[in-house]
């Protein structure tokens, strides 16, 4: 399944991860903190959930409603989840029985913020 969604960032600053994108030298420190959140979004399923969240209404979405359209199981479809919140892209909140995912748009800006 083939999603065409283009995310909608918000802009702010990205002092917290790379503040000069790679256009300068950074400490190792930041380095690692950057390989980390692009280790994150670097899987063909996690970019899938992330435009899924986006394009959902009120730009989120319940973990329940996220396994069919990617075609995994529900405990891959966790891990993913899981690392993307670990990660800080996206907040989690239960609702009932239920865990709802939204994406943080002001951590998506740094990584688009550091690679531009």
């Amino acid at each position: 399944m083939t999603v065409g969604v283009e995310l909608a960032l918000t802009d702010v600053s990205a002092a917290a991860c790379c503040p000069e994108g790679l256009t300068a030298p950074m400490d190792r420190q930041t380095a690692e903190q950057l390989a980390k959140l692009l280790k994150a979004v670097a899987d063909p399923a996690r970019l899938q959930l992330l435009a899924l969240i986006n394009s959902s209404p009120g730009k989120s979405a319940c973990a329940c409603d996220l396994t069919q359209p990617l075609g995994l199981s529900q405990p891959t479809v966790s891990h993913h989840l899981k690392v993307l919140k670990e990660a800080g892209i996206v907040d989690r909140e239960q609702r009932g029985t239920w865990a709802w995912f939204s994406i943080n748009q002001s951590r998506l800006q740094q990584i688009a913020q550091a690679l531009a």
